[in-house]
Formats: C-alpha cells, sequence, structure tokens
C-alpha cells in the first residue's frame, strides 16, 4: 500500500502550488508550498488538513474568487490525483463559511466538477454538516448526471459509515434520508456506482436491519440483471451476523428441517500460532429441497474473561430431500494485527441459515509475552 509520503508528500504539494499559482496569474503560494514542511510523521488525512489550512489562508476569501481560482487550474491536465484531497476540503471550507445559498450551491457544484480528478466523497461531509437537507437535494440531482463518478459521488459521499470519511451528525440521526439517492442509483449502469449503492445500504443495515431489509426487498421486486449482485452484496453484514429475514430474501430459509450430526474437533487444545480442525454431518430432513449457507462462530475469549463472536464464512450447498453433506474446515490461531488473542476456553460452533447449532469448546494457550 503505499506511504502518504508518496500519495501527498513534497512534490506533490509543489506541484499544487504550482498549478494554483498559474491560476491565480503567477502569484507566489508561500503558505501552500511550505505546508509540506510539516509532514514528518503525519498521517494522510493531516497532510490533508494542513494543505487545506495553507489554501484557505493564502487564496481569497471570496468564495467566488476562490472558486474561479479552482476552475482555472482544472483546466490543467496536472490538477490531478491525490492533491485534489485538500483542494475539495479548502472547497467545502470555503464555500459553507459565509452562509451564503448561492456559495453552498456552487461549492456543491465545484465539488462534482473535482470528483472525476480525484473523489469528493470526503468534502461532501462538511457541506452535510452545514446544511444537510440542501446538501441532499443537490446529491439526488446528481443521480442523473452523464458522469459516473458525479453519480457515484451522490452515494458515497452521503454514506453512513463512509470509510476513511467522519461521521455526520444528520445521517446518524436520520439514516433513512439517503433512501431517495440509492433508489435513483440501485439499477445505474455502472459497476462502480452500483457497488457504491451495495456499500451504502449496507451501512444502512448495520442501522437498521428491518430497513435495509425492506428497502432491498423492493429492489428485487423491479430488478434488472444487475439487482441480485447489489442485493447479495448489501446485505452481507446481515446474512454474516445470521439475521433470519435477510437470509429468507436471498433464498435461505429458516433451517426447520436442518440438522447437523457429527459434529468433532482434533483436539482439545491448541497455542497460539497453531489450529483446529473440525467437521459435521449436514442433512436435509425435510421434503423439499433446500440451500443453506453454512458459517461457522469462534468465540473468542476476551480480556475480561468473557466471550465475544465471530462469524466466519464456510460454504452454500444445495441439499435434496434426505441428502446430506459432509463439512470439514481448518481454523488458524496464527497471529494477526486486527485481533488480541486470550488464553482460555474458546468455543466453536455451526450457523446455517442464521441459526445457530453444535458447540464444542477447546483451550487456546498464549504465552505471557503474547498475551
Amino acid at each position: 500500500m503505499p506511504t502518504a509520503d508518496e500519495l501527498l508528500g513534497v512534490a506533490v504539494v509543489a506541484d499544487l502550488a504550482g498549478c494554483l499559482e498559474r491560476a491565480t496569474g503567477d502569484t507566489r503560494l508561500a503558505l501552500v508550498r511550505g505546508s509540506s514542511s510539516e509532514f514528518d510523521g503525519m498521517s494522510l488525512g493531516e497532510r490533508t488538513r494542513v494543505v487545506r489550512d495553507a489554501m484557505i489562508a493564502e487564496l481569497p476569501e471570496d468564495f467566488p474568487v476562490f472558486a474561479k481560482i479552482i476552475r482555472r487550474a482544472l483546466t490543467e491536465e496536472t490538477f490531478t490525483g491525490w492533491m485534489i484531497w485538500p483542494v475539495t476540503e479548502a472547497v467545502a471550507a470555503s464555500a459553507t463559511r459565509s452562509g451564503r445559498l448561492a456559495d453552498f450551491d456552487d461549492g456543491m457544484a465545484l465539488l462534482a466538477e473535482l470528483t472525476s480528478r480525484l473523489t469528493g466523497e470526503f468534502a461532501i461531509r462538511t457541506f452535510l454538516d452545514a446544511n444537510p437537507a440542501r446538501a441532499l437535494a443537490i446529491a439526488l440531482g446528481w443521480t442523473d448526471h452523464e458522469d459516473e463518478h458525479v453519480r457515484r459521488l451522490a452515494s458515497e459521499g452521503t454514506r453512513l459509515r463512509l470509510p476513511w470519511g467522519r461521521r455526520v451528525k444528520a445521517l446518524t440521526e436520520n439514516p433513512e434520508s439517503t433512501v431517495s439517492i440509492l433508489d435513483a442509483l440501485y439499477r445505474d449502469e455502472s459497476e462502480y456506482v452500483r457497488r457504491s449503492v451495495a456499500n451504502h445500504l449496507n451501512d444502512l443495515s448495520r442501522a437498521d436491519a428491518a430497513v435495509a431489509v425492506s428497502i432491498a426487498k423492493r429492489w428485487l421486486g423491479d430488478p434488472d440483471e444487475a439487482t441480485s449482485k447489489v442485493v447479495r452484496h448489501a446485505l452481507r453484514s446481515l446474512v454474516k451476523a445470521g439475521d433470519v429475514d435477510a437470509l429468507a430474501l436471498l433464498g435461505f430459509a429458516a433451517p426447520t428441517d436442518i440438522a447437523i450430526s457429527d459434529f468433532v474437533i482434533d483436539r482439545e487444545a491448541v497455542d497460539l500460532g497453531g489450529d483446529i480442525g473440525f467437521g459435521f454431518a449436514v442433512s436435509n430432513n425435510g421434503s423439499e429441497s433446500v440451500t443453506v449457507a453454512i458459517d461457522y462462530i469462534v468465540h473468542h475469549v476476551k480480556a475480561n474473561g468473557l466471550t465475544s463472536p465471530k462469524v466466519f464464512k464456510l460454504t452454500t450447498r444445495s441439499l435434496p430431500p434426505g441428502a446430506s453433506a459432509q463439512i470439514a474446515k481448518r481454523h488458524s490461531f496464527k497471529p494477526i494485527s486486527t485481533r488480541r488473542y486470550y488464553a482460555g476456553t474458546h468455543s466453536v460452533e455451526v450457523q446455517i441459515n442464521g441459526v445457530t447449532q453444535g458447540l464444542r469448546s477447546f483451550q487456546l494457550g498464549v504465552a505471557a509475552d503474547d498475551s
């Protein structure tokens, strides 16, 4: 993965300053050029804010003049890439500080012009904080824009849990406020846009599962050839969590006639760095064929001695009446950066179409310097 220096380093800031200086008529922007001197030890987001602040301090305060400079810079093909992130943030800050609706609207329009050079999805959060209803109305208007980057901006920038993006209070308090945007885009011709829509609905599912499932059900009632894929991706968190309504919508009904047997694990204790194996048989005891989503849950011991479940995908099977399938899996306890392991009694459990069956326990040993 590229480092912050590679994405927004000294050379990129110098190139940005050059673009802006030519757009202002060769006025030297000492603050913008010098902002990179503060970068040591800073994350990409922190660097972005430093350059944004330098632009705000050095470019004209009046937004129409500020916007004219940015649009002149946009005539250069070299005005692109990661230098655009602080530009979008500066546009949002400048357009919202005056309180004038004309500045607000033109600032949103300028974000749409910039987003094909590098996404404006983070900067739109400033507009959403300042005037959520107006920002959402403008974003809704983008859903029929000819540029797929702008249509994606409408969905991605208004996500409840945008990665790298700060939370927006208005969206948190009213997560359904973006549904009209999603409705307009779920059948978009661009997979780039549709994937954003699916991720957006997945965010919403974590806030209100019932609403997300109802939206997905409505879409499946008026689909195109890509709708099923969009819905599956959108409901992935609910499926992994075993939400029975989401599973049923995707064809995985509650397993009333499904049973597991011969559930065994291959050892009673394992050390950190090792693994365990487990297996079981799953049988369809009903009179009709069924499709089953088979997952497993590892109940990890936490620092306080309680356990925390983590769901892992296993497989999907179609079982005719009376049929059985043998399932086997090995699970590793190799140290990873995203989880800290603690010694104690762990468990593994099977989950079929959202319903748990069977539980087997084992001991995980962790050396003192690993805990």
